[in-house]
């Protein structure tokens, strides 16, 4: 079955990564039969010149900033029912012009799929080779997500299709309905990981995430300015919240409290601590009602989360992890 695809297009003063995106979006092999930017709240003068230079192109203004989740939301609704499927793409991405072609068949091909990650690769430094950025996430006990295949050089190692744990929403193809029927990206995360929880809520109720190796070249951190707050806070937050949900008490005593003791003593040592505590206490008023939801999402779960989150290495070398993060 052929799915009608849009493209979902959330800006926060993005203008100047703006041409170089729809450029991309309007070259696909596969034309998108929607392409809508969702203005969120822009001050930089983006309005005008997608009204300028691209008047083809929707957009919906939500007149003041709400974050990433509550845009991508906004975009998910105003293009229901027409589209079936949706990319949701950063304004500093530029996708390959087979991209959509590529993940459209992935998720045609598998009915139970309910989102396609990518292969995203830097703008940044593009090589020869490039350096990936993030070829679909893996999301581990102790609470990290991480970026298959991060800073290091495309070499061709993930290069094969398959199923991985999430995809990054920076790039990805997700079936509407299946995001619909899970409640949609939790606005309360605003921005950070709230791919992620999205991921882990789809995995529990059965859905797949398949990986298809089409490029989109990703600049990263490109919208992180807007924030109003490091990007360390917003991660140390929303990981605490991701956790209090749907991780299980044991995994509290065991991971998640000896990755939260490690990235404390690397906070000290790289003279962030002031943002790692921050993050952890705009978590702490939420955390009560995220502790309250873990019964209705454990009760609607298809998945147990020991299949959804499967035991892997979260410490030691076999952990994985980045080559230049700190874990």
């Amino acid at each position: 079955m052929r799915l009608k695809a849009a493209a979902v297009v959330p800006n926060h003063n993005g203008r100047r990564w703006l041409d170089g995106c729809l450029r991309a979006l309007a070259a696909q092999t596969r034309p998108f039969d929607v392409v809508l930017v969702v203005d969120d709240g822009s001050t930089d003068g983006s309005p005008e010149v997608l009204a300028r230079d691209w008047p083809a192109v929707r957009v919906l203004a939500l007149g003041r900033n709400h974050g990433f989740a509550a845009a991508a939301n906004r975009g998910l609704a105003a293009v229901a029912p027409d589209c079936d499927a949706v990319a949701l793409v950063n304004t500093d991405v530029e996708l390959a012009p087979d991209w959509l072609v590529r993940t459209a068949a992935a998720l045609e091909g598998d009915p139970g799929a309910g989102a396609v990650a990518c292969k995203m690769v830097s703008l940044r430094e593009p090589g020869p080779p490039a350096l990936l950025d993030d070829c679909g996430d893996v999301l581990r006990r102790d609470g990290v997500c991480e970026q298959r295949g991060h800073g290091r050089p495309d070499d061709g190692r993930w290069d094969a299709p398959g199923e991985v744990f999430s995809a990054c929403a920076g790039a990805a193809l997700y079936r509407r309905a299946a995001v619909a029927a899970v409640g949609g990206f939790d606005e309360r995360f605003v921005a950070y990981l709230e791919d992620v929880d999205l991921g882990l809520r789809l995995r529990l109720a059965g859905w797949r995430c398949r990986y298809e190796p089409a490029v989109a070249r990703h600049w990263g951190g490109g919208s992180a300015a807007g924030l109003d707050r490091p990007v360390a806070t917003w991660v140390e937050r929303n990981t605490l919240l991701l956790c209090a949900r749907a991780f299980p008490a044991r995994w509290w005593a065991g991971p998640v409290l000896y990755r939260q003791l490690a990235w404390l003593v690397a906070a000290v040592r790289a003279r962030r601590l002031g943002a790692f505590l921050r993050g952890a206490l705009a978590a702490a008023p939420l955390l009560p009602a995220f502790v309250r939801e873990r019964r209705a999402l454990r009760e609607r779960a298809v998945v147990p989360i020991e299949d959804a989150v499967p035991a892997r290495p979260w410490r030691g070398p076999r952990a994985g992890g980045h080559p230049r993060a700190g874990f």
